[in-house]
């Protein structure tokens, strides 16, 4: 790790005890004073963010920082972006959204109305995505989406729904291996070097802040998609999200996952049929 002048800058006490004390305390004193608890967050890829804010705040010991982060809200805000699960993509997962588009929506279609929640959003490209695939299938008009994260900052970038151009580009084949209708820039109007997704897309998504440790259910929905969250967290954690969307599903609602997501830690995985084998999409059979 190096800081900004390109001298090495080193925490110290990496990998031993000490560190694993600090790193607890840390935790502990965030959750206490804003009412983020990362406590069950898979340690190797939070050491990881630790370490890049870290270098960017110029510290060197993990006390050091709860120190500045515990007196500093702005370096909290910066904490959330380097350790919260940012990365996204617009159909990231073109056989998953594929299988949204064949064998979700036709029975999304029988209903007068319906309810979608995008869990852990990010920058909001996937509800974006989905929201595409609502608006090619006819839907989008009698679909409420709702989009979550526990950041701010990304959920104000969301919600201006502008991108690079460039990036904007680089999705196009995924948006034809997701079964898309038609090309890609048919979906956004373009101003410089920046793409910004139609207004009517916007119309149906509500944005929102939502902690998936600490908060419960707000709706009953028809499907649930969280990809590449569950990934982050411990075993418990995952479990108490399961319990969560379980809750938070009517009977007969979907669950999308991550590819490399599965129902391992769900508690009520055998109340669960999956609707597509190697794409992980399920529906709730049961109570």
């Amino acid at each position: 790790m190096r800081s900004s002048s390109g001298t090495a800058l080193q925490i110290e006490g990496t990998g031993t005890e000490l560190e694993e004390i600090e790193i607890r305390l840390l935790l502990e004193g965030i959750r206490l004073c804003y009412g983020y608890d990362f406590r069950e967050y898979a340690l190797s890829p939070l050491r990881r963010g630790l370490v890049s804010a870290m270098s960017r705040e110029g510290v060197r010991t993990v006390s050091a920082y709860q120190d500045r982060i515990l007196h500093d809200a702005a370096c909290m805000q910066r904490f959330l972006n380097m350790v919260g699960v940012n990365v996204t993509g617009m159909f990231r997962d073109p056989e998953l959204i594929r299988a949204i588009r064949e064998d979700v929506l036709p029975l999304l279609r029988t209903y007068p109305s319906s309810r979608i929640w995008i869990a852990g959003c990010a920058t909001g490209e996937e509800v974006y995505s989905v929201a595409i695939v609502l608006e090619e299938e006819g839907l989008l008009d009698r679909t409420s989406l709702y989009a979550t994260d526990i950041n701010e900052d990304m959920l104000a970038v969301a919600r201006l729904g502008t991108y690079p151009l460039e990036r904007m580009r680089r999705y196009e084949e995924s948006y034809e291996l997701a079964g898309g209708r038609r090309s890609l820039a048919g979906h956004y109007t373009v101003t410089g070097r920046s793409a910004r997704l139609n207004r009517r897309l916007q119309s149906s998504i509500t944005w929102a802040h939502h902690n998936l440790v600490s908060d419960g259910s707000f709706n009953d929905f028809h499907m649930i998609l969280c990809a590449n969250v569950l990934i982050y967290f411990r075993a418990s954690l995952q479990e108490r999200a399961h319990r969560l969307f379980y809750d938070s599903l009517v009977r007969g609602g979907f669950m999308a996952l991550g590819k490399r997501e599965s129902l391992l830690y769900c508690p009520d995985r055998d109340h669960y049929e999956q609707v597509r084998d190697g794409v992980s999409l399920y529906r709730k059979m049961r109570w």
